[in-house]
């Protein structure tokens, strides 16, 4: 887990500044790398592999439950989380991206997430650092029946 402040997420932010100027100029020349509406977490990078079944309908269902998943456009353990869940249900993740901009700094700051990746799920304990996919499901209840009322 990379902690903001820290000298370890100091070095990642200037390296990972430093490939985002020789990525970007070779991604302008290619095209681009797709519209940033085209996911909830274009920040943290594009999955590798396509998304299963199961990981869409994870995805979904950590949506709809109200789950939150905190991250950092320069974290390298964010962008393994979100590789978890393959490209396309990776794009669809309830992401807050915690240090783009100011707003998403004091959003984050608000929430009291002191280090990324980290999950929040009402009424469930906060996670932090990469989550495996059964963790997850485990954690938000994925696949129990709806309590009656």
């Amino acid at each position: 887990m990379n902690r903001p402040g820290s000298l370890r997420t100091l070095l990642l932010v200037g390296l990972s500044t430093t490939v985002a100027l020789f990525s970007g100029a070779s991604a302008t020349a290619g095209g681009g790398l797709g519209s940033p509406s085209e996911s909830s977490s274009p920040h943290v990078g594009q999955p590798l592999k396509p998304s299963g079944p199961e990981q869409l309908a994870l995805s979904e269902h950590l949506r709809r439950r109200g789950a939150q998943f905190y991250g950092a456009w320069w974290c390298p353990a964010c962008f393994q989380q979100k590789n978890l869940f393959g490209q396309e249900a990776g794009n669809r993740l309830p992401y807050v991206e915690c240090d783009k901009t100011d707003a998403g700094r004091a959003r984050c700051q608000a929430a009291g997430i002191l280090g990324y990746p980290t999950w929040d799920l009402p009424g469930k304990p906060r996670l932090e650092g990469v989550q495996t996919l059964e963790e997850l499901k485990a954690w938000s209840e994925y696949g129990k029946a709806p309590a009656a009322r």
